[in-house]
């Protein structure tokens, strides 16, 4: 009895000694780089708080429903402008933001979220109100071949499906339509300083569609691939894609950096002329005092864009060998923010864009629009400039009340050689519509997709769209996000 007692103590030690050891050598082991357990990499850009970009949410408090699977977005945005050129028509020309003056309207309700299952994921955002009709109008390749890319995709801002892997920070492959971003300013206005961006944001493009490959080779830089149909197209103008990078740089809390790049051929009826954009913003938070009783925080953001079409008749640049005409982008934009308080906040800023060949200009709506197309194209000038102040009041991260005065004017809108000359580009008290301002008098036809098509302006005893080079208006919105 004594030795089988004997034994299993003997036995019990040798185990608890050897289980020892091996808990010894894990513990050992796990304090090696390397060895049995990695240390997961941080999440990109979650090293500091940087709800104060514009171009980002301010938001820091959960979303609505953040389950294991899927995580909402929900926006609500409703606005009122008023334009002191009061249209007859209500109808605003040259503007993403806005699309109808003097009227309550909801701008744009966007729902959806994220989805996450182990590494693949997708996103789903759906999207109603005026602007999936400002949108979409201004994509031309939807008139190439059959079916109506218009009406398929315009309720949908963005949708993809792709796949995450756990190298570096952080690497996904994704497919679908995708908000863009260049241009500093955000597609959901929940995001930005301002209501209405300046030129540089609302010229460039809102959505790409194709393919996107994020790498996150630390957690202050992200390097973006693109692979898409264009710019600012749901289809292709000819038979090339479009080529695009982005870089986005966040040394420190109060610093960011975005450049971004893209190549394209995107010209109707001109095959061989490529297109080449840069856009380039700086973001300083430069005064800082959380507890402050007055101004808590300030910064600015400031934007420049170059870029120019070469090709089928076109130089980037006038040059003394050459008589073809220079179709080139040149612009930027400043923004100054204060921060006073806890819940309210003022932001005042503008810029300018420089145009020759009209190539990015928003279109004009009704009657105006098939003025602008005939005297559009090479050879032509468009050279404005903006301003606007903003009063935000925050009473909770869930909502914003903005209140914004925006002055914008155009210094010189000049016709390509031999074609008729507009004599301005905002809709003047005459509107763009017709005499009356309605569609449903007058001559006017529909197409399948219920777009408005005018009669010929000869139906209406030489009325013509009434076209201003200067208008002021102020917004009222009140933006509202779960």
């Amino acid at each position: 009895m004594r030795k089988q007692i004997l034994t299993c103590l003997i036995v019990g030690a040798i185990a608890t000694n050897v289980q020892a050891q091996k808990d010894s050598t894990k513990k050992t082991l796990t304090n090696i780089p390397g060895a049995i357990q990695k240390a997961p990499a941080s999440e990109p850009f979650a090293f500091a708080d940087f709800s104060w970009l514009n171009g980002t949410s301010r938001k820091t408090t959960p979303p609505l429903i953040d389950s294991k699977y899927f995580t909402s977005d929900i926006t609500f945005d409703f606005d009122y402008t008023h334009s002191f050129n009061k249209p007859i028509d209500n109808t605003v020309v040259g503007s993403t933001a806005l699309a109808r003056d003097n009227e309550l309207q909801l701008s744009f309700m966007g729902f959806g979220g994220d989805i996450h299952v182990d590494n693949i994921r997708g996103r789903i955002m759906m999207q109603f109100g005026t602007r999936t009709t400002v949108v979409p109008r201004n994509d031309g390749s939807s008139y190439k071949g059959q079916y109506d890319l218009q009406t398929i995709y315009r309720y949908i801002s963005e949708a993809y499906v792709g796949y995450h892997w756990d190298v570096w920070h952080g690497i996904n492959l994704d497919g679908g339509i995708f908000m863009s971003y260049i241009g500093l300013f955000s597609y959901n206005n929940f995001e930005n300083w301002s209501y209405q961006p300046s030129y540089t944001s609302d010229n460039t493009p809102w959505f790409f569609n194709g393919l996107r490959l994020q790498t996150f080779p630390s957690d202050k830089v992200k390097v973006e691939l693109w692979l898409v149909n264009g710019w600012q197209s749901y289809g292709t103008f000819n038979h090339s894609p479009g080529m695009g990078a982005s870089i986005y740089y966040r040394p420190k809390e109060s610093t960011a950096f975005v450049f971004n790049n893209y190549y394209g051929k995107d010209d109707e009826g001109a095959p061989n002329r490529y297109r080449f954009h840069s856009d380039n913003s700086y973001e300083l938070r430069y005064f800082n005092r959380p507890n402050a009783k007055f101004i808590t925080k300030a910064a600015f953001s400031i934007t420049g864009d170059f870029g120019f079409e070469n090709g089928d008749g076109v130089q980037p640049f006038l040059t003394k060998s050459s008589s073809l005409p220079a179709q080139n982008f040149i612009s930027g934009m400043f923004y100054n923010r204060l921060w006073l308080g806890n819940h309210f906040a003022w932001n005042i800023g503008g810029g300018y864009m420089h145009n020759p060949g009209q190539y990015l200009v928003l279109a004009p709506t009704g009657y105006a629009d098939t003025l602008f197309q005939k005297q559009t194209g090479p050879g032509s000038t468009f050279d404005a400039w903006d301003c606007s102040t903003t009063i935000d009041y925050m009473p909770s991260q869930n909502m914003t009340l903005k209140l914004e005065f925006v002055h914008r004017n155009i210094v010189d809108i000049g016709a390509a050689p031999g074609t008729p000359q507009l004599q301005g580009y905002f809709a003047g008290p005459g509107g763009v519509t017709s005499p009356t301002g309605y569609t449903n008098t007058g001559g006017y036809t529909y197409t399948s997709n219920g777009a408005s098509i005018a009669p010929p302006l000869s139906s209406w005893g030489g009325w013509m769209p009434d076209m201003a080079k200067s208008e002021s208006r102020i917004i009222i919105a009140a933006v509202v996000r779960f």
